[in-house]
């Protein structure tokens, strides 16, 4: 399947951390943005001392700002639970939280981290949405789709983790060059080649995913629920 035969609407981000927006789904959103869509991005968590220094998360929020403008985002909302933490928080102020912000916007798709990823705040950050978008809700989104996160989908244990095996396919080949542009915001979380939070591994992975359905460009997605 490819987002063209997809009508995403009004679209929520969710990201864990700030950057796995843009590592996962910052050509789609840019490509919405693009065409007239209203994409918001939800930020789970932010740093806290002393594992974190205050002033490397004003940093980071700020790089986060910029590359929202990049992308176009229309909202950014930020719920700054504990990064690196949110197996010690308890499980219904996640859930609550970003039930809330669910409820406030009625998005008709949400993009959200993989549940198979590496860090255990991805994980949490998957099963508190699903728990937000549950359909016995008056309003609730009608498409649900898991992004992959470069140094975090690819890194989780074989065979016993869920693999990410991608079902969707959004066309970025116009959008390729705003993501990375995106990215570049994020000078704090940057590397060098050959590490995988590099623009050229971005840019790598766009071409592979794009070359596997005949495209220039794309970004892949493993889809959760598709209520037509």
């Amino acid at each position: 399947m490819t987002g063209s035969q997809i009508n995403f609407g009004r679209t929520l981000v969710v990201a864990p951390h700030p950057d796995d927006e843009v590592l996962g789904a910052g050509g789609t959103i840019a490509r919405l943005a693009r065409e007239g869509q209203e994409v918001f991005v939800v930020i789970m968590t932010e740093g806290k001392p002393p594992t974190f220094s205050s002033s490397d998360v004003v940093r980071t929020q700020a790089e986060a700002v910029d590359a929202h403008r990049v992308l176009g985002v229309k909202d950014t909302y930020w719920l700054r639970l504990p990064a690196a933490q949110l197996a010690e928080t308890p499980h219904a102020t996640v859930n609550g939280a970003l039930t809330e912000i669910v409820r406030h916007l009625c998005p008709q798709t949400v993009l959200l981290p993989f549940i198979g990823d590496m860090h255990f705040d991805h994980q949490l950050t998957f099963n508190s949405a699903l728990v937000a978008c549950r359909p016995h809700q008056l309003e609730f989104p009608k498409l649900i789709l898991a992004y992959e996160t470069l140094s975090e989908t690819n890194w989780n244990a074989p065979y016993l983790s869920p693999a990410f095996a991608p079902n969707v396919f959004v066309d970025i080949s116009k959008d390729v060059e705003t993501k990375l542009k995106a990215m570049e915001s994020f000078a704090s979380q940057l590397r060098e080649p050959p590490h995988e939070r590099s623009l050229h591994a971005l840019r790598a992975l766009a071409t592979l995913r794009g070359a596997t359905v005949m495209l220039e460009a794309a970004e892949a997605f493993v889809l959760v629920r598709h209520i037509a």
